[in-house]
């Protein structure tokens, strides 16, 4: 009977030996995907946006009024033009982001961004390698 029992300890030991490895193989560069999200980012103004709306801006106002009326529309124009233009252009270089959160094995989280889909699920098993993750194979 103790040998019997020796042989289901041994047995038991040695299928938690590949789990043991896995987990400890790769700390703390690995973990386990948490979320995949997907959100619209907003583009950053470079300027020519605005430049463009204040100049198309202060035109049309310059058209309105006389004297001192026309004064104040061109400046309100040059204002308000430079103001659209500007989230026009923010507006049009607007792009799609994922964010990948991964719970790593040392118990913290991170998060990745990415510009196209990543290719990861929920669940997946990574390792951080050049500050972006990967799936881990184990290997």
């Amino acid at each position: 009977m103790s040998s019997l029992r020796h042989h289901i300890f041994v047995l038991a030991l040695a299928a938690t030996l590949p789990t043991l490895a896995l987990a400890d193989a790769c700390k703390p560069d690995c973990g386990k995907v948490e979320n995949v999200s997907k959100t619209k980012q907003e583009g950053k103004g470079t300027g020519l946006g605005a430049v463009a709306g204040g100049v198309v801006g202060g035109l049309v106002g310059n058209q309105i009024g006389q004297g001192t009326g026309r004064t104040v529309a061109t400046v309100a124009g040059v204002a308000g033009g430079a103001y659209a233009g500007h989230q026009v252009e923010k507006k049009t270089k607007s792009k799609d982001v994922y964010t990948v959160t991964v719970k790593m094995d040392n118990g913290q989280t991170q998060k990745f961004e990415y510009e196209s889909s990543p290719g990861f699920a929920v669940s997946d098993r990574v390792q951080v390698v050049n500050g972006k993750p990967q799936r881990y194979t184990g290997k």
